[in-house]
């Protein structure tokens, strides 16, 4: 065969990864760990990190997808518990969203509703919520009844990666980066390199060939990835992709961080994410090992820096006056498009929006899946899996920007000119707009959404609109008479299965802590 002057025939043997922190790295494990090792097809995967580029390092929160992940790179779970300081997440907790009394707080649990498979119970619970005396999310499932007790979502005997509810994790980010990194070097065989890229160099057909190197060496790859963050050296800085902002929909573009120690040793580890709401803004706060993780989520616009800092403040309480907070720019967005020829923007290249509902983490694992697991033999077919990847991923970040744009139009909240411009006409999506329309007289279905999968499925838009009080009219729907029966068999099996669950689940911190002593008991 000749050879083919566009490289399309060319075989794709080397990935390189331009930059570290928990992009790079995840990027680098999957693709190694799926691509790498003795066989012929086998690739190199190189990735460069500068020494003097600082990381984000917030992504704290995970969804239940890093059990997979970190499955597939081949990390056990309690080696990962340990590294990285986790504990559990078993969804979220949103406080004052509604209208801001003292009794506003609704949990997002990361299960869905028992039996969902089955039946729908959203407009039963409407005709029932007046007998039942529970929430949307405690009537239909258990995992906030958890929560509530401080309970963990498995048990020391569990096997890896499963337990009794579904979770995910809180993380320390910056331990979690090293250990990718020492787990990626010393078992999967990537090559590491500390320099700096001060220069691109194309190919003839438009490709990135090569980067050079500060100390002068050269690098030469088939599939170049960016994972350089905000600065976005390749997708943004070679290729020049297009950003597209969303701030007038999402108003946060800032954020401050503190890490806050514990009491004592022995102080109980939360097992969700609180998210509270502010006159700005919102303040998460997540449980690790040994420390929390908390922030100040906020619009410029609506307050200072300065009474942001206050606010946070105020809100860890005294232990603030020792503890320094950190500044993070939020310019919410996405790349027009995120595979260009041969380069790939994963993390913060290609996009970012405030840590509501924790997607920054899972939008790097969802694009390293597509990466690692449909890395193209030859350059031939990389355009056709790079169009495949930016219309599923222009899919995600619409859909996540809808989502989180949903817990602020529900509320009912005027005591601040923030949440009064939440609600204005001109901040809502027409997408969004027309779905709350059908969601007043049908609730939330697989229906609802063509994408398969989709990044939020249609019990978390349960959760919510339930959640914020959505006023709907399920009550005139002909199947609700049909289906009492069934829907009342299922709330009573949520019954049953919440009492088993907190008489045999153990306390959080408890389960952690064994974990870091004596690793998973599996038997």
């Amino acid at each position: 065969m000749a050879n083919d002057p566009s490289g399309n025939d060319r075989a794709i043997q080397t990935v390189v990864i331009v930059g570290g922190g928990n992009a790079g790295w995840i990027t680098a494990a999957r693709i190694a760990a799926r691509n790498g090792g003795d066989m012929p097809s086998a690739v190199q995967v190189i990735l460069i990190e500068s020494s003097t580029v600082p990381t984000i390092g917030v992504g704290e929160g995970t969804w239940p997808t890093m059990r997979n992940t970190l499955a597939k790179i081949g990390i056990s779970e309690t080696a990962f518990i340990r590294a990285s300081d986790a504990a559990f997440k078993q969804g979220a907790k949103f406080v004052g969203w509604t209208d801001g009394s003292p009794q506003d707080a609704y949990y997002h649990p990361l299960n869905p509703p028992v039996g969902a498979t089955e039946l729908n119970l959203s407009p039963h619970w409407e005709m029932l919520k007046g007998n039942l005396g529970r929430s949307f999310a405690d009537s239909v499932d258990f995992q906030g009844a958890l929560c509530d007790a401080g309970l963990a979502p498995k048990a020391i005997t569990a096997p890896e990666y499963a337990g009794v509810a579904n979770y995910a994790y809180h993380l320390d980010a910056g331990k979690f980066t090293d250990l990718l990194r020492d787990f990626s070097v010393q078992e999967l065989d990537v090559r590491h390199i500390v320099d700096d890229v001060v220069d691109v160099r194309m190919a003839e057909n438009g490709d990135i060939d090569r980067l050079r190197l500060a100390s002068g060496a050269e690098i030469q790859g088939d599939l170049f990835v960016d994972c350089s963050g905000f600065a976005a050296l390749l997708i943004g800085g070679v290729y020049q992709i297009p950003f597209r902002k969303c701030g007038h929909i999402l108003f946060a573009d800032r954020a401050l961080a503190m890490q806050v120690p514990y009491e004592d040793e022995a102080a109980s580890i939360t097992c969700h994410t609180v998210a509270t709401a502010q006159d700005a803004g919102w303040i998460w706060d997540i449980g690790l090992w040994a420390r929390r993780g908390t922030g100040y989520v906020y619009s410029s616009a609506h307050v200072s820096d300065d009474e942001a800092e206050a606010t946070l403040r105020r809100y860890v309480g005294p232990a603030a006056e020792a503890l320094s907070a950190r500044r993070i720019p939020i310019n919410s967005g996405h790349r027009e498009s995120f595979w260009h020829r041969n380069c790939v923007a994963v993390g913060l290249s290609a996009g970012f929006l405030e840590p509501l509902e924790a997607s920054a983490l899972m939008l790097i694992e969802t694009a390293v899946d597509v990466i690692a697991d449909r890395l193209p033999r030859t350059r031939a077919a990389m355009d056709m899996i790079g169009r495949q990847f930016n219309a599923a991923f222009t899919h995600h970040w619409d859909r996540i920007i809808e989502f989180l744009k949903l817990h602020y139009v529900l509320t009912k909240r005027t005591d601040s000119a923030f949440w009064r411009d939440n609600v204005a006409a001109e901040s809502i999506p027409d997408s969004l707009r027309e779905r709350l329309l059908l969601w007043r007289e049908h609730p939330p279905a697989p229906q609802d959404f063509s994408h398969a999968p989709e990044v939020f499925s249609w019990p978390s838009y349960q959760y919510i609109l339930h959640g914020m009080g959505f006023e709907t009219r399920y009550a005139g729907l002909a199947r609700v008479n049909r289906e009492a029966a069934a829907a009342q068999r299922w709330l009573k099996k949520v019954e049953a299965i919440r009492e088993e669950a907190l008489r045999k689940l153990p306390v959080h911190r408890e389960l952690v802590g064994k974990i870091r002593e004596y690793g998973l008991q599996v038997v």
